[in-house]
Protein backbone atom coordinates (compact mmCIF):
# COMPACT_ATOMS: atom_id res chain seq x y z
CA UNK A 1 0.00 0.00 0.00
CA UNK A 2 1.60 3.39 -1.14
CA UNK A 3 1.99 6.45 1.18
CA UNK A 4 -1.11 8.76 1.67
CA UNK A 5 -0.45 12.53 0.16
CA UNK A 6 -0.06 15.19 2.27
CA UNK A 7 -0.72 18.58 1.06
CA UNK A 8 2.22 20.56 0.19
CA UNK A 9 4.55 21.24 2.85
CA UNK A 10 2.26 19.40 5.69
CA UNK A 11 4.91 16.44 6.06
CA UNK A 12 7.44 19.00 7.13
CA UNK A 13 5.05 20.57 9.53
CA UNK A 14 4.28 17.62 11.58
CA UNK A 15 8.28 16.63 11.53
CA UNK A 16 8.77 20.06 13.36
CA UNK A 17 6.01 19.52 15.47
CA UNK A 18 7.13 16.38 16.62
CA UNK A 19 11.28 17.84 17.29
CA UNK A 20 9.43 20.58 19.01
CA UNK A 21 7.43 18.48 21.43
CA UNK A 22 10.47 16.03 22.42
CA UNK A 23 12.96 18.75 22.38
CA UNK A 24 16.04 16.60 21.99
CA UNK A 25 17.81 15.54 19.01
CA UNK A 26 16.50 13.13 16.91
CA UNK A 27 17.35 10.22 14.36
CA UNK A 28 14.85 9.32 11.30
CA UNK A 29 14.02 6.63 13.25
CA UNK A 30 12.61 8.17 16.37
CA UNK A 31 10.77 10.49 14.01
CA UNK A 32 9.48 8.10 11.81
CA UNK A 33 8.39 5.93 14.74
CA UNK A 34 6.62 9.12 16.57
CA UNK A 35 4.50 9.83 13.44
CA UNK A 36 3.29 6.46 13.33
CA UNK A 37 0.86 6.99 10.58
CA UNK A 38 -0.31 3.90 8.68
CA UNK A 39 1.88 3.92 5.20
CA UNK A 40 4.69 6.46 6.03
CA UNK A 41 7.49 5.35 4.33
CA UNK A 42 10.70 5.68 6.27
CA UNK A 43 12.73 7.23 3.57
CA UNK A 44 10.27 10.28 2.86
CA UNK A 45 10.84 11.06 6.75
CA UNK A 46 14.89 11.07 5.94
CA UNK A 47 14.27 12.84 2.86
CA UNK A 48 11.59 15.82 4.68
CA UNK A 49 14.47 15.79 7.68
CA UNK A 50 17.09 16.52 4.84
CA UNK A 51 15.03 18.75 3.49
CA UNK A 52 14.62 20.76 6.40
CA UNK A 53 18.23 20.80 7.29
CA UNK A 54 19.29 22.20 3.68
CA UNK A 55 16.61 25.36 4.58
CA UNK A 56 18.56 25.61 7.76
CA UNK A 57 15.90 25.18 9.73
CA UNK A 58 17.42 21.94 11.37
CA UNK A 59 20.96 21.16 12.93
CA UNK A 60 22.19 17.91 12.66
CA UNK A 61 24.96 15.74 14.19
CA UNK A 62 26.50 12.44 13.86
CA UNK A 63 24.66 9.98 15.96
CA UNK A 64 26.48 6.43 15.83
CA UNK A 65 26.09 5.58 11.78
CA UNK A 66 22.82 7.76 11.85
CA UNK A 67 22.40 11.89 12.42
CA UNK A 68 19.88 13.22 14.78
CA UNK A 69 17.91 16.33 14.28
CA UNK A 70 17.43 19.01 16.07
CA UNK A 71 15.30 22.57 15.21
CA UNK A 72 17.50 25.35 15.08
CA UNK A 73 14.62 27.73 16.56
CA UNK A 74 11.85 26.92 18.74
CA UNK A 75 7.95 27.32 17.19
CA UNK A 76 7.16 30.76 18.45
CA UNK A 77 10.34 31.95 16.44
CA UNK A 78 9.82 30.16 13.41
CA UNK A 79 6.13 31.69 12.93
CA UNK A 80 7.31 34.99 13.54
CA UNK A 81 9.93 34.79 10.89
CA UNK A 82 6.84 32.80 8.44
CA UNK A 83 5.08 36.26 9.23
CA UNK A 84 8.11 38.89 8.49
CA UNK A 85 8.86 36.97 5.62
CA UNK A 86 4.89 37.33 4.18
CA UNK A 87 4.69 40.93 5.23
CA UNK A 88 7.90 41.55 3.30
CA UNK A 89 6.17 39.90 0.09
CA UNK A 90 3.70 42.49 0.21
CA UNK A 91 3.51 45.30 -2.10
CA UNK A 92 1.67 47.37 0.16
CA UNK A 93 2.99 46.95 3.50
CA UNK A 94 0.25 49.07 5.55
CA UNK A 95 -2.54 47.07 3.47
CA UNK A 96 -1.26 44.08 5.02
CA UNK A 97 -0.76 44.63 8.62
CA UNK A 98 -4.56 46.24 7.87
CA UNK A 99 -5.60 43.20 7.13
CA UNK A 100 -3.85 41.15 9.16
CA UNK A 101 -5.34 43.28 12.17
CA UNK A 102 -8.91 43.41 10.98
CA UNK A 103 -8.68 39.63 10.95
CA UNK A 104 -7.69 39.03 14.59
CA UNK A 105 -9.87 38.11 17.38
CA UNK A 106 -10.12 40.34 19.98
CA UNK A 107 -8.35 38.54 22.48
CA UNK A 108 -4.98 38.79 19.82
CA UNK A 109 -6.07 41.93 18.90
CA UNK A 110 -5.50 43.11 22.65
CA UNK A 111 -2.25 41.24 23.10
CA UNK A 112 -0.73 43.08 20.44
CA UNK A 113 -1.89 46.42 21.25
CA UNK A 114 -0.61 45.43 24.71
CA UNK A 115 3.08 44.49 23.12
CA UNK A 116 2.70 48.03 21.07
CA UNK A 117 2.46 49.86 23.90
CA UNK A 118 4.75 48.15 26.48
CA UNK A 119 7.31 48.70 23.22
CA UNK A 120 6.99 52.19 23.81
Amino acid sequence: MGEQRREHGALEAEVMAVLWAEARPMTASEVHEALGGPGLVYKTVLTVLGRLHAKGLLDRERCGRAHAYSPRRGPADEVASEMNQALARGADRLAVLQHFVAGLDPDDERALRDLLDAGE
